[in-house]
């Protein structure tokens, strides 16, 4: 009896560091409970660039070829047996984790915190689960939205970053009225800051060492002032980096005028000096979100926060916050938030837009944020 062949498709396979080879596979139908989806944009972030550039990100390392990309949505195609809430042709964005649904963290609600969550694009399990820059990718269906008419491809890709800031400020009981301080004005930065004023913050401010990147958060209204941190020499020690932090959390203040502090800082580039500084900056009784990671081990002044019960708080990916963040997306409510793309490339050019995110900016000049990838184009089918 002879087989029957599998139809194939394109998928931008990371084989080690700077090792990304553009192959052709085998295209799975879908397993029961999954949709087949075509990928049509996938958002390239700061840990698919970790994996593209060391052939790691922190302590997981690849162990297998593995796809990269979970930033991303895309046609449905085909569903398999039992899926009911989808049907091919629906545009859905991929929240790329699934987690086990039967531990106390899945039935509380906290599946971030699953530890048998696996997530397309990570090393951390193994086998490694694919993620999004391939052409189509079958994944489970209760981890497939729909996108509101409004909404598109691009703008359902930043669903994930997007929902990294929702989580963040439900923990931080993000409300009208308050004022918030963020440190970067990277993506997740600028989306920290876009989210605030959707909330109804009264005043947002950012604070970065990138001038381009502070004077694109102004220029587009997501934060209301910003403040560029001068250069600096590598303190000695610790207390010296201490006292530095204090120093310069005050001149943040007296920058913006805001001697109290602010009610919630969202800390968003992982850096050691900026976890510091940031305790300084929050108001006393106020919140520092820890974001961005980067620093494996900080030194931190940790009265300073304690005796002034500013709350020092975690945030971990997401859980269940994809319909929000895509209800924003599509409201209108997160103006020139489409700004936020400044590079786009078909799939069979992902190495050229990794190379792209790692300079930081273009042959032109021009400041690299968000990157998105498209499906492949014609000439390379």
């Amino acid at each position: 009896m002879s087989s029957v062949a599998l139809p194939t498709q394109h998928a931008a396979v990371l084989y080690g560091a700077k090792d990304l080879r553009y192959e052709q596979r085998a295209l799975w139908p879908p397993q029961p409970d999954q949709a087949q989806v075509q990928v049509m944009a996938t958002g390239l972030c700061g840990s698919d660039l970790h994996y593209y550039a060391h052939g790691r990100n922190g302590d997981f390392a690849l162990r297998a070829p593995l796809v990269l990309g979970h930033e991303a949505a895309g046609i449905v195609t085909s569903v398999g047996a039992g899926v009911k809430n989808l049907v091919p042709g629906q545009r859905v964005a991929i929240e790329a984790g699934i987690m086990c649904t039967n531990c106390h963290y899945c039935k509380s609600g906290r599946y971030n915190l699953c530890k048998d969550l696996r997530f397309a694009s990570s090393a951390k399990t193994f086998p490694h689960l694919d993620g999004t820059l391939q052409e189509r990718m079958n994944h489970p269906a209760h981890v497939l939205h729909p996108l509101p008419d409004s909404c598109t491809f691009e703008q359902a890709a930043l669903a994930e970053p997007l929902s990294v800031l929702v989580h963040a400020g439900r923990r931080a009981h993000l409300s009208e009225g308050q004022t918030v301080l963020v440190f970067g004005a990277g993506a997740i930065g600028i989306l920290a800051c876009a989210l605030a004023k959707a909330r109804g913050a009264r005043r947002v401010v950012a604070v970065d060492i990138n001038q381009a990147r502070l004077a694109f958060a102004k220029d587009n209204g997501f934060a209301d002032q910003v403040f560029c941190l001068p250069a600096a020499s590598k303190p000695k020690t610790p207390e010296e980096a201490l006292l530095r932090a204090k120093e310069s959390g005050d001149r943040i203040l007296d920058k913006f005028e805001q001697a109290d502090g602010f009610d919630v800082v969202f800390e968003c580039t992982g850096a050691e000096p900026c976890i510091q500084m940031a305790i300084h900056t929050a108001v006393t009784g106020g919140k520092l979100m820890l974001i961005g990671m980067g620093t494996r081990s900080t030194t931190i002044q940790l009265s300073a926060a304690a005796l002034r019960e500013v709350d020092i708080m975690g945030s971990f990916r997401y859980a269940n916050t994809y319909p929000e963040a895509l209800e924003l997306l599509g409201s209108g409510k997160l103006p020139n938030l489409d700004k936020l793309v400044t590079h786009r490339f078909a799939l069979e050019d992902t190495a050229r837009a990794f190379d792209l995110v790692s300079r930081g900016a273009d042959e032109h000049g021009r400041m690299v944020l968000k990157v998105m990838i498209g499906p492949a184009s014609s000439s390379a089918q």
